[in-house]
């Protein structure tokens, strides 16, 4: 949300209705919160308090802020709120969160939290039911960006923390507080902002995993600021000691992590601890059915072909695998985890930056077949659609992209199986089989959306909207009233977003280049309703012509969710490996990385 429209009260703002006494934790204390009329009043850490350095032993934090001796700060403000007490209110998932813009905060004011402030999933603060909960406060620091398409925005510069607030270096936090939801408290309860969030721990290098980060000139260029990209390499077996092989790439993009690609571990697993994949392959190979899932549990994630991170280490470094060079990329936005890798009107030349600077930085440190047969992509939901993308608009670069359960590829379907061609609002609910809670879906995440404010925590928008005049991203419909609006879903169209819209008019001529390399794989039930996206492009594919190319299109067995695909990772590349030879050109030898 834009700052301008901040809901926060600044200054000697004390909101009545709570009271507060002393527990025996020092990490808590007790109170009592007036039902419905309750609000809180939270401070930043007084003048000669604790401050925050801006570098440890760990790392720096970028642009650290300041807490104690005068400028001022402006972020959004959140309140967690959880009937549990660990973890802390702020790292749990299921918190009931509340927040309100502030502008110019300085150190030891005091700003209003009022019983009307929004949330999600209540609707406001004062609809929290009577109980007992832990309440905690936390401050999501803001950047200015000076943009190079003349914009001045504020929001939150990533700290290589993926852009996940509650855990992001430098944000402040309060600790911990135990209060009781009920009539007859008039006294204040009050939050301090005066812990710091450290520095991100980079795991160290190590002999197969290697990482990059560099600032990005474009980047940097179009947000007015030092602006880093970065990748995690994970590398074959033997790479050393075959000096004189270079070895075909997959590029992988997910969700922002400094982990290995796939989960590379070579700690063992607990002895009795088995991924869903390995029962599988045990149970397959004595000739027996497949296991049957534990109750409750779908087919997905553990459950969903995937192995553990050491099943995939047994895998990579056993004989006669093919050796690949496996890369993750790291592009953080101000807006989000990652920039979907494309160029976009909020976010800027991503797409540029990761093929003009990320890669050829990979390429150049690493022996890689620089080629475009021997270069893959793959990823999951954002990370699917990302490849998928990428793959389109470089038919040549590209030799093969794998998609998993991909975000929304055809605007006729997109979140909760809305047609943004046809309906009016996101929020009705559809009677079509599968598209049953759609609109409530949709309702959800936009209340929730309008919580985050700048931080896109469900819908992803901020990367393919235009910009307001304000400069801050659209959003698709609105986001109190679900009422769709066309000229945004217009814009996204011509900027090429819509990837089934782009293939059908850019086939004739991007149509040879991509036969064979497209693979999208979709579970029977998509929790955000993507499935039905992926159905209306494989149609497109199935009536191609000149070339006639239906692509390779596979759906999960009925309990399968968002996130499953048909293969271990270990039989991904198997099958990736058999893809890059058979397209490999005279000259090459594929022998070479099969060693």
């Amino acid at each position: 949300m834009p700052l301008s429209s901040a809901r926060s009260v600044a200054g000697d703002a004390s909101a009545k209705g709570c009271a507060r006494e002393p527990a025996g934790s020092p990490r808590s204390t007790d109170g009592d919160l007036g039902a419905r009329r309750c609000g809180l009043a939270v401070r930043t850490a007084p003048a000669g308090g604790r401050a925050p350095a801006s570098c440890t032993a760990d790392g720096c934090i970028e642009d650290p802020p300041a807490l104690a001796d005068g400028p001022t700060t402006t972020g959004r403000l959140f309140l967690f709120v959880s009937p549990a007490a660990s973890p802390e209110p702020r790292l749990q998932s299921n918190a009931s969160l509340f927040g309100v813009d502030v502008r110019g905060a300085t150190a030891g004011q005091r700003i209003a939290v009022a019983p009307a402030t929004p949330g999600s999933p209540e609707a406001t603060l004062a609809d929290l039911a009577p109980g007992e909960y832990y309440v905690q406060a936390l401050y999501n620091r803001y950047t200015e960006f000076h943009r190079a398409d003349g914009h001045v925005i504020w929001a939150h510069m990533d700290q290589w923390e993926g852009q996940h607030f509650a855990r992001s270096p430098g944000n402040l936090h309060s600790v911990p507080q135990k209060v009781r939801v009920g009539p007859g408290a008039s006294a204040e309860l009050a939050l301090t902002l005066d812990q710091i969030i450290p520095p991100v721990v980079v795991p160290p290098d190590t002999a197969w995993v290697k990482r990059l980060k560099f600032q990005s000139p474009l980047l940097s260029k179009f947000w007015g600021r030092p602006m880093f990209l970065g990748a995690t390499v994970l590398l074959p077996l033997g790479y050393d000691a075959h000096a004189a092989v270079r070895y075909p790439v997959l590029y992988i993009q997910n969700h922002f992590s400094l982990g290995a690609p796939f989960g590379f571990n070579p700690t063992p697993d607990p002895a009795a601890k088995k991924s869903w994949a390995r029962l599988r392959a045990e149970a397959a190979a004595q000739h027996l059915p497949e296991p049957v899932l534990p109750p409750g549990a779908t087919a997905t994630g553990a459950y969903g072909n995937t192995e553990s991170g050491h099943e995939f280490y047994e895998s990579w470094t056993s004989a006669d695998f093919p050796r690949f060079i496996l890369v993750t990329f790291q592009h953080p936005t101000p807006y989000f985890d990652d920039s979907y890798g494309v160029n976009s009107p909020n976010c800027g030349p991503y797409g540029d930056a990761l093929l003009q600077e990320l890669i050829p930085a990979v390429e150049t440190r690493f022996r890689v077949i620089r080629q475009g047969y021997a270069r893959l992509l793959s990823g999951s939901s954002t990370g699917g659609w990302g490849a998928l993308a990428l793959q389109l608009y470089h038919p040549d670069f590209f030799g093969g992209a794998w998609a998993f359960s991909p975000d929304p590829v055809d605007f006729r379907a997109y979140y909760g199986g809305v047609n943004l061609d046809t309906d009016d609002n996101a929020f009705v609910e559809k009677t079509a089989p599968g598209l049953e809670g759609g609109g409530r879906s949709n309702r959800r995440g936009s209340q929730r959306a309008a919580v985050l404010g700048m931080e896109d925590g469900r819908f992803e928008w901020w990367k393919h909207t235009p910009a307001g005049p304000d400069g801050y991203p659209l959003p698709v419909w609105d986001l109190s009233t679900g009422r769709i609006d066309r000229a945004v879903v217009a814009a996204m169209r011509a900027n090429n977003f819509d990837l089934r819209d782009y293939l059908a008019r850019k086939w004739p001529e991007i149509g040879p280049s991509l036969a064979g390399k497209l693979h999208v794989h979709a579970a029977a039930t998509d929790s955000f309703y993507s499935n039905f996206a992926v159905h209306l492009l494989e149609e497109f594919m199935q009536g191609t012509t000149a070339p006639h190319d239906p692509g390779t299109f596979r759906y999960g067995p009925p309990a399968s969710r968002h996130g499953w695909q048909p293969t271990t990772n270990a039989e991904l590349l198997q099958a990736m490996a058999r893809h890059v030879a058979a397209r490999a050109p005279a000259g090459e030898d594929p022998a070479a990385w099969r060693y």
